[in-house]
């Protein structure tokens, strides 16, 4: 694991305690579960291309649960854990056959297990996980790269990452209206794909693939719009204007987001979707630096 004197890129500044509490109330950001839900579907059949048996699965930011049991789904014999820094939403996630971790050194095994915590930050060993799936949470972390390296740690050798976030195209339409409003920051800074992609192959991965799509979603009120971007999680960032816009604020921004309507009389925003995986690569070299030389026989 990174420890925190290393180094670090700093996506943005969020503010970790904040994303806590947007997330603290999983009936209120349910809203926008359809917009989850399909990304998973698309994430899913890319997993289906890799063939792989785990024995235990990693869900990092698993929020209300729904693709523990989609993984479960995959891989009945494996143990599947999820992870997510809002406690309520892992309560959420524990749901009749979920169990508590309740020991970092539980033994692999059939099944789901939840547990409240830091996804940057795993109470795992070394080489104890065959495959972290992560949906939709890696832009709520500002140190990306220490993710990265944390996911690469407990990874087993020829482990596989997968996982999805929005990209820097996300948003834009709202982005664009609040910038005639004010000159506060409203909406994440979401990281480039191949920015994505250099930080992998910086904490050790192999062979990182990276490919992006862009989801529109229409809208026919306004009023459903920001309901949406509300339920995705809203704005945790520590630069964040303090206090309500205001009337005179809500309605420019009201009026920039109406002028938006396309040909067809919908609103739309956009989502630019990145998916990326990874194997853990076998070691080069050893604890103490020494280059590891693997000799193959000869058939």
């Amino acid at each position: 694991m990174v420890s925190p004197q290393s180094p670090s890129k700093l996506s943005a500044p969020i503010e970790l305690a904040r994303v806590r509490r947007l997330f603290a109330c999983p009936a209120q950001i349910a809203g926008a579960n359809f917009l989850r839900r399909e990304i998973a579907s698309r994430m899913h059949e890319r997993l289906g291309l890799v063939k792989i048996t785990p024995q235990r699965v990693l869900d990092a930011g698993c929020g209300a649960g729904a693709d523990l049991a989609l993984l479960h789904g995959d891989y009945p014999a494996a143990q599947i854990v999820g992870i997510d820094a809002a406690p309520e939403m892992a309560a959420a996630a524990k749901t009749p056959g979920a169990k508590s971790l309740l020991s970092r050194l539980l033994p692999a095994k059939a099944g789901i297990d939840v547990l409240a915590g830091d996804f940057a930050v795993l109470p795992f060993g070394p080489n104890s996980i065959d495959l972290v799936w992560s949906n939709l949470a890696l832009h709520w972390h500002p140190q990306p790269d220490r993710v990265f390296a944390e996911w690469r740690r407990v990874l087993r050798v020829d482990g596989l990452l997968m996982f999805s976030n929005f990209g820097p195209d996300t948003l834009r339409e709202l982005r664009a209206a609040f910038a005639e409003v004010d000159g506060e920051p409203h909406v994440l800074p979401f990281v480039d794909m191949h920015d994505f992609g250099d930080q992998l192959v910086e904490a050790g991965f192999s062979t990182p693939v990276m490919d992006m799509e862009v989801i529109k979603v229409t809208y026919d009120t306004v009023d459903a719009l920001l309901a949406d971007v509300r339920a995705l999680g809203g704005n945790p960032l520590a630069t964040r204007r303090r206090g309500l816009l205001g009337r005179a604020g809500g309605a420019r921004l009201r009026a920039a987001l109406e002028r938006g309507r396309g040909a067809d009389g919908k609103l739309a925003l956009t989502f630019e979707v990145i998916y990326g995986h990874a194997f853990r690569p076998a070691p080069r070299v050893t604890a103490a630096g020494e280059a590891i030389v693997r000799f193959q026989p000869r058939r």
